[in-house]
């Protein structure tokens, strides 16, 4: 029995030090947090687009030296989203009212590359871009503390934007968007594409969640309300769609000439870009960019 006894008392040991062993873990990541040193602001004047960099509890933004020369003219089959995003865009370049941009579809159909167009063609113009990862979301309420002051107007770009259950990332994202105490900085917008319409995954058995009321209104459950939360705070959604053969064909072609092939060449690659497309199992406008430089440095070699 003494035996018993003190084997228990060895484990409530073991229990307490665990414990304690947590709560000391806690209070340390709250006490680097509190002193961490403020992200440094950059040389404004050194580039038009920065990154959102951290490395242990020091962040700062990079320069980017050389950015994509993608304009607006070289994104094809996209015409309405394209006039969407570039008229949000425009209006806030002009310190006009716009909203937050959630790009959203299909992969390979432009979306990022919306987004770079929009800066080159409005950089003149005072527009400034800031890439953030999404496990630095976190941060975006020291990024804002930065910016707010600052006479540039800031587009926050997140990327390939999408979360999984519990990230923190997620709830720095929505409080900055619609749900701080603070109001937006009105010289920030925040900008994300993702194959998500709603940024989380959605499972089968959520739809057992909704509600179904006598006069036949259909009323989400609370999962569901919950991931639709946050891309409800994006206030222009824009929407991506597969391309069809011959949109995909139309795209092959700008991509040759631009590489310098003639009307004429660029058409007589038709059947290549087919079979190319066919072997990768997609038809956008990532895999016509991708067969054009292939063709293209086959021919000139």
């Amino acid at each position: 029995m003494a035996k018993r006894d003190d084997a228990h008392a060895g484990l409530d040991r073991g229990g307490q030090l665990s414990a304690l062993l947590d709560q000391a873990e806690r209070v340390l990541t709250r006490l680097e947090q509190a002193f961490a040193p403020a992200p440094l602001a950059p040389d404004w004047t050194s580039a038009v687009a920065f990154r959102w960099r951290k490395r242990g509890n020091r962040t700062w933004l990079q320069a980017v030296r050389h950015l994509s020369p993608i304009a607006l003219d070289d994104l094809q089959g996209i015409d309405e989203q394209k006039r969407r995003v570039e008229r949000n865009t425009g209006q806030f370049t002009a310190g006009k009212p716009a909203n937050n941009v959630l790009l959203t579809g299909a992969r390979g159909t432009g979306k990022s590359s919306l987004v770079k167009a929009c800066l080159n063609k409005y950089a003149p113009k005072g527009l400034r871009l800031i890439e953030m990862d999404k496990t630095d979301l976190v941060d975006l309420p020291d990024l804002m503390d930065l910016l707010v002051d600052r006479p540039e107007r800031f587009i926050v770009f997140a990327d390939d934007l999408s979360f999984d259950e519990g990230e923190v990332g997620y709830k720095a994202l929505k409080s900055v968007l619609d749900g701080s105490i603070a109001a937006q900085a009105d010289n920030v917008l925040i900008y994300a594409t993702s194959n998500r319409r709603h940024l989380l995954p959605e499972y089968m058995h959520e739809n057992l969640t909704y509600q179904h009321t006598e006069s036949g209104e259909v009323h989400p459950g609370e999962v569901v309300e919950e991931k639709i939360s946050l891309s409800d705070r994006f206030g222009l959604w824009v929407s991506f769609y597969p391309f069809d053969q011959d949109h995909y064909l139309r795209i092959v072609e700008h991509w040759l000439q631009a590489f310098g092939a003639t009307p004429k060449q660029a058409s007589s690659a038709h059947a290549e870009a087919l079979v190319w497309a066919l072997e990768r199992g997609s038809r956008s406008g990532r895999i016509a960019w991708q067969f054009a430089r292939d063709y293209a440095g086959r021919k000139a070699r």
